[in-house]
């Protein structure tokens, strides 16, 4: 499976589309998925900007929409058209991308389980795996904080400055369900692991970033929860951005000793300290005199008639090799840099390798099932269980994803991402009289009540927003409502362009807070 890997997108997907398309023409290959490592930002409208991190002179839609020029009969003028968003336009690659530090928080809380951002692209949520033809590609979205990583999710909206950072923060009850997962082939992360740099050409690196020194050489550059993620997880391949730079190595990983028991000094050996046959009071505790053992002297003896024999040595088997992750992390998507690479990776042989597909990971469902206890919305984050207790209510859980969603033991079939989570455009796009600077209500997403309902667990996404501030389900739109507000579209006249904004407008608003926002409009 040929899978091209972005580092930060920042909203340029028609970029990357195109340089995918030119290296296919160029190569005579054909992508099948893209990978992108944060940073997508996933703005629907003028007010998800509200909800993310950047000066304002970042604050732009970028290609999830496309700006559209129209000719109107108020004048010539220009107007945001939501483009991959609506469906308009369809990502041409079966796209997989994480969260980073610069996103609209509030459209990726909404999927905090994962699920479709738009049609073909799909989100892995705060922290996920997921299996495309059969491929395991797991990830965790955000940057490490060492403030906010033992905290609940207690951002909500509207976010006041602290908030709108730390929702990006990631979390320990994240990076603790992450490493309960076997092995995956592939993982994703926006920040680098800590002392990864070490790993690689170091050298190289701060002579091109020579501001990378002091965090290089004190410690600071990247996340410890990620590193520790790759030293328990061992995946074949790990994927980062964030640091606008193309940097490689490979992170060999110690070779256990199979069947080699360490000794310890100190260690007190049991045997060492009982009295085999003494009294159980412990008192006038008296050796047993061995019996001697009368001796024949016509016994013949074998050992007297065997001959010295010199055994052979046994061919030594080499051991096994160790494992090995292969680290890159790509630049931004700009001209003249390396924000983009293609890389081979073996699929197994009953997959399509024409038809990429995209399923849970049963092992994964049964973490998300274990640890939903402990998901917080507060400050506050319960304490969570020891590492062999965890894992075995994995394991109990387990056995009820596959009675449950697998259809039984033995069950060889897949659950596809596309039978329980179907796109939604849950917010409208952008409109022509929306309130800018205004943060939007809160958008249940029924990706998510589906992703919930799937595993029998209780949606604390949609039921940790505040109703005062929540548009209902009924509200969104659904792809066919949002194929015929495009349909209009071919109509030059103003008033059906004043129509399709008002369409969406109504359609979305509802509850007292769309009343509250159409008074405004």
């Amino acid at each position: 499976m040929k899978v091209a890997v972005e580092g930060c997108c920042h909203g340029e997907l028609d970029s990357i589309y195109n340089e995918i398309a030119r290296l296919e023409q160029q190569n005579k290959y054909k992508v099948d998925l893209l990978l992108i490592c944060g940073d997508f930002q996933a703005v629907r409208n003028h007010q998800d900007l509200q909800c993310m991190a950047v000066p304002d002179k970042y604050k732009k839609l970028g290609e999830f929409h496309k700006w559209v020029s129209l000719f109107v009969l108020r004048g010539r003028g220009r107007m945001k058209i939501p483009r991959y968003y609506t469906g308009d336009k369809t990502a041409p690659v079966l796209t997989v991308f994480i969260g980073g530090n610069h996103e609209a928080s509030n459209y990726l809380w909404e999927l905090y389980h994962g699920g479709w951002a738009a049609p073909n692209i799909y989100y892995l949520g705060h922290a996920g795996c997921v299996q495309v033809n059969g491929v395991r590609i797991a990830g965790a979205s955000g940057i490490f904080k060492g403030h906010d990583f033992r905290q609940g999710h207690h951002e909500h909206l509207p976010y006041d400055k602290g908030s709108l950072r730390s929702a990006y923060h990631i979390r320990e009850f994240n990076v603790r369900r992450l490493s309960l997962l076997s092995s995956p082939t592939v993982f994703l992360s926006h920040d680098w692991p800590a002392s990864i740099t070490r790993h690689g050409n170091q050298a190289e690196l701060l002579r091109r970033k020579p501001f990378f020194k002091d965090d290089v050489f004190s410690g600071k550059l990247g996340s410890p929860p990620m590193m520790g993620l790759l030293r328990t997880l061992k995946p074949a391949w790990w994927f980062s951005a964030h640091l606008h730079c193309r940097f490689e190595a490979s992170v060999v990983h110690e070779r256990q000793e199979g069947g080699v028991k360490v000794v310890n000094p100190d260690e007190i050996v049991i045997d060492e300290d009982e009295d085999m046959g003494g009294t159980v009071g412990g008192e006038g505790v008296k050796e047993e005199k061995e019996q001697k053992v009368p001796v024949n002297p016509d016994e013949i003896t074998l050992s007297d008639e065997e001959e010295d024999v010199v055994v052979p040595p046994r061919p030594a088997t080499p051991p096994p090799a160790p494992k090995v992750t292969k680290f890159l992390a790509l630049d931004k998507c700009l001209p003249r840099r390396q924000y983009l690479e293609i890389i081979d990776i073996p699929t197994p042989d009953l997959f399509n390798p024409s038809r990429p597909t995209i399923a849970f990971d049963p092992e994964w469902l049964a973490i998300t099932r274990a640890f939903q206890p402990y998901l917080s919305l507060s400050s506050s984050q319960p304490a969570f269980p020891d590492e062999p207790t965890a894992r075995q209510r994995v394991a109990e859980e387990m056995a009820w994803v596959r009675e449950n969603v697998y259809g039984g033991e033995g069950s060889e079939k897949e659950k596809r991402v596309g039978e329980v989570q179907k796109f939604v455009m849950s917010a409208p796009g952008p409109t022509k009289g929306e309130d800018r600077r205004r943060m939007p209500p809160f958008y249940p997403n029924p990706q998510t009540a589906a992703f919930c309902n799937l595993l029998d667990i209780e949606n604390k996404i949609d039921a940790g927003a505040s109703p005062a501030r929540t548009v209902p389900v009924q509200a969104q739109m659904n792809a066919e409502e949002a194929a015929a507000l495009r349909a209009q579209l071919t109509c030059p006249m103003a008033s059906a362009l004043d129509a399709i904004e008002a369409a969406g407008v109504e359609q979305q608003l509802t509850g007292s807070a769309g009343v509250e926002q159409q008074q405004r409009l």
